[in-house]
């Protein structure tokens, strides 16, 4: 699982698999594939994004295991697998991994059974096969929790942003509206921001200050067992 974002909304990377089936329910698909018996999980997530988006050396964090017995047996998902697998209802047991990249950092090239990998809005996404939306939606419930307890979110921003900009993010993530003033007061009061004395140049309002996270400052939260960040 793979979230970027524009500065508005937030992406979800997707594969078309190659195949020229129909009366399948959406040829757009998490990326995934099966793990090799020299591999550990950590290696297989790391070879299966590679090969389906051309994605390499980016941070992957695991964040849950789905093994439905019923997970691959939807009547509308047996073309593909018969034309893919040798034996298409065998028992697929999925581990999740997710990242957070700038969207504009990376070029997508899949290779592998993925033709084409594309980013959609989130919000846009409403059918995958199998049970991917399934596992879209415990990422997403994954990543909002660990959104107030790690400043992972940092990973979807400029080097130097405006605390706007943050808002914006977080607001995307957890797909609401969040009170400007009382936000900027507690990243604030989390010292874990350095203001930079640059500021905006050729907008139409007040130009507004650059931020830059300090990592080593939030070790420090991490050293004494606590970081929180409630809104």
């Amino acid at each position: 699982m793979i979230f970027g974002f524009n500065g508005d909304q937030i992406y979800v990377l997707l594969i078309d698999r190659e195949n020229q089936l129909k009366n399948v329910i959406s040829e757009y698909a998490l990326p995934g594939n099966l793990i090799r018996d020299d591999e550990n999980l950590d290696m297989a997530a790391e070879r299966v994004l590679k090969e389906l988006t051309g994605l390499s050396v980016i941070y992957l964090e695991q964040f849950g295991a789905f093994g439905d017995p019923d997970r691959i047996k939807k009547k509308e998902d047996q073309p593909w697998l018969k034309a893919v697998r040798s034996i298409p209802n065998a028992r697929v047991i999925t581990v999740g991994y997710y990242s957070l990249i700038r969207m504009s950092d990376y070029e997508l090239n899949p290779s592998s059974f993925a033709k084409n990998a594309k980013w959609m809005p989130l919000n846009s996404i409403k059918k995958l096969p199998f049970d991917h939306l399934k596992i879209l939606n415990s990422s997403i419930e994954f990543l909002r929790s660990n959104t107030k307890i790690k400043p992972i979110g940092f990973n979807l921003l400029p080097e130097k942003f405006t605390l706007n900009q943050m808002l914006k993010l977080y607001e995307a993530i957890f797909n609401k509206k969040i009170d400007n003033r009382n936000f900027r007061r507690k990243i604030i009061n989390l010292n874990i921001l350095d203001k930079l004395e640059e500021k905006q140049s050729g907008v139409a309002h007040k130009p507004a200050n650059y931020y830059k996270f300090n990592k080593k400052r939030y070790e420090t939260y991490l050293e004494s067992g606590f970081f929180k960040f409630e809104f």
